[in-house]
């Protein structure tokens, strides 16, 4: 851990241009999940959950239920009763695929993953075309800094995670 006061720091214009714009992201990111929210005819959170579980499937790497609650910051017992009501309304399975038959997958069903992929089709369009205009170089340069922003940010939140209580006496 760098230790720096962000706050006091003196930043140079492209490093505050640099966080205005992962945080234009963040936010753009959080619409277009109430957008799917409203495709899907689903509440925000269930949406939010549905969207980690069909990219977490999509990318090899299908979430327990004990990791959609911490990437969704909900309780274990929370999440159980909103992936009940995906599971209920046929857009989310629930599996043991390991050997270990206690570790349940989460993986979006056949009909929810053609409904999300129709709408990244829909709202996803702009996004498709920058990034097959991008150059090679450049979405390579971006996704190594994306990685190194992306883990040290891992590396806060798991400090936080295991760090003291927020000082409250102010």
């Amino acid at each position: 851990m760098v230790d720096a006061d962000p706050l006091a720091e003196s930043w140079t214009p492209a490093q505050i241009e640099v966080m205005q714009r992962l945080r234009d992201w963040a936010v753009g990111f959080g619409e277009l999940h109430r957008h799917l929210a409203v495709w899907m005819r689903l509440p925000v959170s269930d949406a939010q959950a549905l969207g980690q579980i069909t990219w977490a499937a999509e990318a090899g790497t299908p979430l327990s239920p004990a990791e959609l609650s911490r990437r969704i910051a909900m309780t274990t017992g929370a999440t159980t009763i909103l992936l009940n009501r995906l599971e209920d309304a046929g857009h989310v399975q629930r599996s043991r695929e390991s050997s270990d038959r206690r570790r349940v997958t989460l993986r979006p069903t056949p009909d929810a993953r053609e409904h999300a992929r129709r709408f990244l089709a829909f709202a996803g369009a702009e996004i498709a075309a920058t990034l097959r205009a991008a150059d090679p170089e450049e979405l390579r340069v971006v996704t190594t800094f994306l990685s190194k922003i992306t883990e040290a940010m891992n590396d806060a939140n798991r400090r936080l995670d295991h760090g003291p209580a927020p000082d409250r006496t102010s």
